[in-house]
């Protein structure tokens, strides 16, 4: 009873723990973002509901969480908005200029096969998201994603980078 005391504290409070190797380790807390969303911005964002969570959850690329489609929220980094072109190949291309890290993989850590998002232009209220992990499920294979998502800045409090 008192973990979830706990838990719910830190929920309401914007604290998060991330478990997944995309970002470090540990306490991260959701700062309000008081500007508009820029590319390099760290955020926590509720991937949409529909496919992207449908399949997220599926794999077990998501954790279950409160967001629409019945993820958690993932912590990325915005690396376009909307009208950029985004050319996917063998790795990712913004506006004429490779993005660093961002090769894709043919297969996921288990195997199982992985299609990348064809690419285009990042229409009106999306942003498109990565993560420099090698492993790591974001827009290079879902696409842009709303805006309307983001719920704020991505800041540790607590973590462990090895």
């Amino acid at each position: 009873m008192m973990m979830a005391a706990v838990a719910g504290i830190a929920w309401l409070g914007g604290l998060r723990l991330n478990l997944t190797p995309s970002e470090p380790l540990g306490l991260w807390r959701i700062a309000p973002l008081d500007r508009p969303a820029a590319v390099g911005d760290l955020v926590f964002i509720c991937p949409p509901p529909g496919p992207v969570s449908d399949f997220g959850l599926e794999r077990g690329y998501f954790r279950r969480g409160p967001c629409d489609g019945g993820s958690a929220p993932l912590i990325k980094t915005i690396v376009a908005r909307s009208g950029a072109v985004v050319v996917i190949g063998a790795d990712v291309e913004i506006d004429g200029v490779s993005l660093p890290r961002s090769r894709l993989s043919p297969v996921d850590g288990q195997g199982r096969l992985l299609s990348p998002w064809a690419g285009g232009v990042v229409p009106p209220g999306f942003i498109f998201l990565h993560s420099s992990f090698a492993g790591s499920y974001d827009s290079r294979y879902f696409g842009p994603v709303p805006e309307a998502g983001l719920l704020g800045l991505a800041r540790p409090v607590l973590v462990l980078d090895p």
